[in-house]
């Protein structure tokens, strides 16, 4: 494996004396010197590595960093020459999946989703948590910083070391295989969303069930959640996979575009969620409309079967002392009889009608 350049020039003598002897932290996941794809023993500073690659002039430091503050990032940033403009959207976060060169240094970020297991999407409240990767490549170094508590790389470090050839490729390895996680959890989120979609989408097109509309536009706003992490990053990848930089190297460059095809296949389907969520809205909405309809042609049809005694009892309560059969000794079995043949008569013909 060719030699890599010193790293000394971006500033590590620079370092105020301070820092040189930090242990790591709680914010310092892990931090690691891969020489020939292989992991040295030992426990490392960001310092400690630095001047372990530049002895050796050859590997790299990957430096995995959770949720750090501007202060525990600042003596890793001078350490590394790291862009203060992408320190500081390391630290704060919210970020649009990206890419972004700033000198001989690469910062991209990426979007982490994770499905949340419901009962029911009926009763969902969250189907999609999001967080996200930060990620600083060098020629000899890779941070990374992570921001949420499902994107963990502790999983994928283990896998990276298990195949030192993998890693002897160099850092563009690493950023290869975030962004290959990555994406295979869009995949594995989506087919979450596509069962929960298609059950959904049985209970509205069912006859006699009861969807929720709201729930329906919960879903949407999921989905929506979910293609700002996954549209956004397409172009970064695709500038990556065509020689955006050197520090990318051309056997690496073929891995990112098959990322990139996997993301397109994921691409497709989230748009396919949301024009057939936006189908199920319009459905709801109709079959709504329609039941709607079928309760105001019940309460009118009952309101007509009622107003025929109602205004036969209204006649024959008026004070009046000359009223047809008012003195008539069957008069009240007569009416009460034209009374109920009627309702029944109108309720056979309602019926008949199917408006009850």
């Amino acid at each position: 494996m060719p030699s890599l350049p010193s790293i000394r020039g971006r500033g590590a003598q620079q370092r105020p004396t301070p820092h040189i002897s930090v242990p790591l932290s709680h914010y310092v996941v892990d931090c690691a010197v891969y020489v020939d794809g292989k992991r040295l023993p030992g426990r490392w500073t960001h310092t400690d590595a630095v001047k372990e690659v530049s002895k050796r002039k050859d590997g790299f430091v990957w430096i995995g960093l959770h949720e750090p503050d501007a202060e525990q990032i600042e003596g890793i940033a001078e350490t590394f020459g790291l862009h203060e403009l992408a320190v500081e959207d390391a630290v704060h976060a919210h970020q649009r999946p990206k890419l972004e060169r700033y000198d001989n240094t690469l910062f991209m970020v990426f979007k982490t989703v994770r499905y949340v297991t419901n009962e029911s999407p009926d009763t969902a409240n969250e189907i999609v948590e999001s967080g996200e990767i930060m990620v600083f490549l060098g020629k000899d170094f890779v941070i990374t910083v992570r921001h949420g508590n499902h994107s963990g790389l502790s999983k994928l470090r283990h896998v990276l070391e298990a195949d030192p050839e993998r890693l002897e490729i160099g850092p563009s390895a690493v950023m290869h295989a975030i962004a290959d996680q990555v994406v295979d959890n869009y995949l594995e989120v989506t087919d979450h969303i596509e069962d929960d979609i298609d059950r959904m989408e049985e209970r509205v097109f069912a006859p006699r069930t009861e969807v929720s509309a709201e729930q329906i536009y919960m879903f949407k706003r999921e989905v929506v959640e979910l293609r700002r992490a996954v549209m956004p990053l397409a172009n970064p990848l695709r500038r990556l996979a065509e020689g955006y930089t050197p520090l990318i190297p051309e056997q690496v460059r073929a891995f990112f575009r098959d990322v990139d095809d996997h993301l397109t296949e994921v691409s497709e389907r989230v748009t396919a969620f949301d024009e057939l969520l936006t189908t199920l809205v319009d459905a709801t909405l109709a079959k709504i409309t329609l039941q709607q309809n079928t309760d105001m042609r019940k309460i009118t049809s009952w309101v007509a079967i009622i107003s025929v005694p109602t205004m036969v009892v209204g006649v024959y309560g008026m004070n009046f002392d000359y009223m047809p059969e008012l003195k008539w000794k069957f008069g009240y079995p007569l009416i009460m009889s034209l009374v109920l043949i009627a309702c029944l008569t109108l309720y056979r013909i309602l019926r008949r009608n199917r408006w009850l």
